[in-house]
């Protein structure tokens, strides 16, 4: 059974930072690519950025590019989103997911979701 499971939202500063995990469980993370996306309220799921099993980061939102980067830990099963100046317009419900070894853009693409950590950019 593929399981994600999302950690280390709250609110923050605008500028500050904020570093999320993506722990996986019943599965390889090193066989798999990850994707990050986020959805505000009222708004569509976007893409942020996806580490493919080779460790290719692919950014999907330009806002992302130059502070937001991803990593993987595949010893510990677990992949990071370590988020940088963070705006306001970062504030999202943010999760991980994967749909086998390929980054894709779409979240349609995606099958096996994590439940999602609220991120809130706020003074």
């Amino acid at each position: 059974q593929v399981l994600l499971l999302e950690s280390g939202g709250g609110l923050v500063q605008p500028g500050g930072s904020l570093r999320l995990s993506c722990a996986a469980s019943g599965f390889t993370l090193g066989d798999y690519a990850i994707g990050w996306f986020r959805q505000a309220p009222g708004k569509e799921r976007e893409g942020v950025l996806c580490i493919s099993t080779s460790g290719t980061r692919t950014y999907y939102a330009d806002s992302a590019k130059g502070r937001f980067t991803i990593s993987r830990d595949n010893a510990k099963n677990t992949v990071y989103l370590q988020m940088d100046s963070l705006k306001p317009e970062d504030t999202a419900v943010y999760y991980c997911a994967t749909s086998g070894a390929h980054c894709h853009e779409s979240y349609t693409e995606y099958p096996y979701w994590g439940q999602g950590t609220q991120v809130t950019v706020s003074s």
